[in-house]
This record gives C-alpha cells, sequence and structure tokens, in this order.
C-alpha cells in the first residue's frame, strides 16, 4: 500500500557528502570504515549493502510507526464520536421512555374515568326509567 504523505529521509552528514562524491566524481568513495559505496552499477561491499539496508529498514520502521499512530488516532477518534452518538441515543430511549409511562399513566386515569362515567350513566338511566314507569 503507498502511502501519500512525503518520504522524509535522515542522513548523517558524512553519508550526504559520501552520496553526492558518488554522483559527482562517479568513482567509488572510500568511507572511514574501509567500504566503497558504489556509482552506478558497480558492485558494492557487503558492509555497504548492510549499511544501507539497515537505513532503508530504520526508514521504513519509522514509516511503520508513524501510520501506526495515525491509524490508533483515527480509531481513537471514531470510538469518541460514537461514544457521544451512543451517548445521545441512550438519552433518547430514556426520554421516550418515560413519556410512553406517562402515556400510560394518562390512558390508566382515563380508563378509570371513563367506568366512572359509565357507572353514573347506568344508574341515571335506571333512575329514568324508575321515573317512567311512575
Amino acid at each position: 500500500m503507498f502511502s501519500e504523505e512525503p518520504v522524509q529521509f535522515s542522513f548523517t552528514p558524512s553519508e550526504i557528502h559520501q552520496l553526492l562524491s558518488c554522483f559527482q566524481s562517479g568513482l567509488p568513495v572510500h568511507s572511514p570504515s574501509g567500504s566503497e559505496t558504489c556509482p552506478g552499477r558497480t558492485v558494492c561491499s557487503v558492509e555497504e549493502r548492510k549499511k544501507r539496508r539497515m537505513i532503508s529498514n530504520r526508514e521504513s520502521a519509522r514509516r511503520s510507526r508513524w501510520r501506526k499512530k495515525r491509524h490508533l488516532e483515527n480509531l481513537t477518534s471514531h470510538v469518541n464520536r460514537l461514544s457521544l452518538e451512543n451517548q445521545e441515543l441512550k438519552n433518547r430511549l430514556c426520554l421516550a421512555s418515560h413519556q410512553c409511562i406517562v402515556a400510560e399513566r394518562e390512558t390508566n386515569r382515563l380508563m378509570t374515568e371513563s367506568l366512572l362515567l359509565q357507572q353514573r350513566l347506568s344508574g341515571l338511566c335506571q333512575i329514568l326509567d324508575n321515573m317512567h314507569l311512575l
């Protein structure tokens, strides 16, 4: 997977000097350790290849750590957003449950009142029937 982020290399001044010398002269440059850096397609010493590979591995590890850190930051941000959304949904559920309980109590009160009114009506109807019979 390729990253769109710029790649940053960190070289010591002596490494930069060696690289520039290789490109400018086209001839092998001897490093303080005695190994040769290779211009163009000349075969490099084992030490130089190991050194370059070590530098490459360090840069690769640094980029990997950076990607891992960014991924963790993104996941943390996502978790925070989901936690807020979850809390909002819990609040809405609590409000809806409360409104349901209030509506249920009102329904029960109205049903009781309806039964009482039906009983009163029935009593009044009996009184009227008794008055018509007289």
